[in-house]
């Protein structure tokens, strides 16, 4: 794939991927990001250093994702974007792509053969897709699961250098063109990378295949969690610890299963398959010993009641408590696997008070969703509880803070404008639709 390929965004996956993009399938590669005083200290990095990055890793058995190379074009500001690029690959949060995409000049755009999603929310394809219409309709979007692993700055600062220290197994691929020679090229990269791309009928069905959707709202839009983001001056609390070391109770459980079934009810409203999302846990993310979980309950989560499917994902999480395949220590100990701290508000490089990326992020993702229902006539009892129980939080520290610099993560928005751009690109294909976004979102 001898193309041009433009980066989109300034942090470290960026640099992992234009490594990886230049060194093994031969491409020019140019980064662009925004102003703000992180990318001001990345691009002073990437100047200091002649535009040179360099990728390491923490784990010998991801020395593939090894490298270094020369970026061929860097762009301080995505205004300042110029010349014709084959690629864009979008590497920002999901609520900054229609930003990113207005802030690039429309010449530029006209030339752009595909635009790659890395990771995407539910309807990302359908935004970018709806959005190009009139600038370039032909150009493909392409939507991957999520990004391939964990990529972060080899120094606290931002830099010309960053550190992979977890590669996932598995990534899937959707396309808004049916036969894609870029999917195909993607695809040859992951096998020579070792990561198996598995190619799905349709973009929106990879993008549902994000396991983020559907446990990061139950385990940080609960109080017990946003106390410990908003007023956290006790003991750490952990991301994945039963209670009162962490928000998993017997409700948060509860509230998991039942906001996983509205998803289904979304997907099965647009005639994607469903998905087990037991095996998907297991298979996808983080293994269980079979002693804890047997095959035959992952295989038939689906079909269970209920009450058995909360036991199931009660067990599941109470199982990862340790790493069930870590060596012990001499005292019988495991690797306390569960022990991911709960980040709390704090003050960012712009000096405002900030909301961390879990929940900020998980927050635009499924108010989304919310829309999208809302669209299909699709009730959502329990997401609609989460998103206000978040909402209450934010109005509440919002009040609280009203004297101090706050960051753009304290507003309340309905994000319509991105809602009505994905059902505008859902419509031709929903049978049973109808307009229904004067509702509240």
């Amino acid at each position: 794939m001898n193309k041009r390929v433009l980066f989109a965004g300034t942090g470290p996956a960026s640099v992992q991927l234009a490594v990886m993009v230049k060194n093994r399938l031969g491409c020019k590669v140019g980064l662009a990001g925004r102003q703000s005083f992180r990318s001001r200290v990345f691009f002073q990095s990437l100047e200091v250093n002649q535009d040179h990055i360099l990728v390491s890793v923490q784990n010998q058995k991801n020395e593939r994702m090894i490298g270094e190379c020369k970026v061929d074009h860097v762009y301080p500001g995505f205004e300042t974007v110029e010349g014709g690029w084959d690629v864009l690959v979008l590497a920002v949060t999901t609520d900054a792509y229609i930003d990113v995409l207005k802030a690039i000049k429309p010449e530029v755009l006209k030339k752009v053969q595909a635009i790659v999603l890395i990771s995407p929310t539910f309807g990302s394809n359908s935004l970018v897709k709806n959005f190009m219409r009139p600038v370039n309709e032909e150009a493909e979007v392409i939507s991957f699961s999520t990004y391939l692993g964990d990529t972060r700055w080899a120094e606290e600062e931002p830099s010309h250098r960053v550190i992979t220290t977890a590669v996932k197994k598995k990534l899937y691929i959707g396309s808004s063109r049916p036969s894609s020679p870029i999917v195909q090229s993607l695809a040859a990269l992951g096998r020579e990378l070792g990561i198996e791309l598995v190619k799905m009928r349709s973009p929106l069905e990879a993008e549902t295949r994000n396991i983020s959707l559907y446990v990061h709202p139950p385990l940080f839009m609960n109080k017990f969690t946003l106390r410990a983001i908003f007023e956290g001056d006790g003991p750490k609390k952990y991301v994945y610890k039963l209670f009162p070391e962490g928000p998993i109770t017997q409700q948060l459980i509860r509230d998991m299963r039942s906001q996983w079934q509205e998803m289904m009810k979304i997907l099965a409203k647009l005639g994607i398959a469903p998905l087990n999302l037991l095996r998907f846990m297991t298979d996808d993310t983080y293994p269980v010993r079979l002693e804890s979980l047997p095959r035959q309950d992952i295989e038939n989560f689906e079909q269970l009641l209920p009450i058995h499917q909360e036991y199931l994902l009660y067990v599941r999480y109470t199982s990862l408590l340790v790493d069930p395949f870590s060596t012990p220590d001499e005292e019988g100990r495991y690797f306390d696997f569960s022990a991911v701290p709960i980040r709390k508000m704090f003050i960012n490089r712009e000096g405002e008070l900030d909301i961390p990326r879990m929940p900020k992020e998980d927050y635009y993702r499924i108010k989304i969703i919310q829309g999208i229902a809302r669209y299909l006539h699709v009730a959502c009892p329990s997401i609609d509880k989460l998103i206000g129980t978040y909402e209450a939080k934010l109005k509440e520290m919002a009040h609280i803070h009203q004297e101090d610099r706050r960051s753009d993560a304290f507003l309340v928005p309905d994000f319509r404008e991105d809602v009505e751009r994905i059902t505008g690109e859902l419509g031709a294909d929903v049978p049973e639709r109808g307009n229904t976004l004067q509702n509240k979102t």
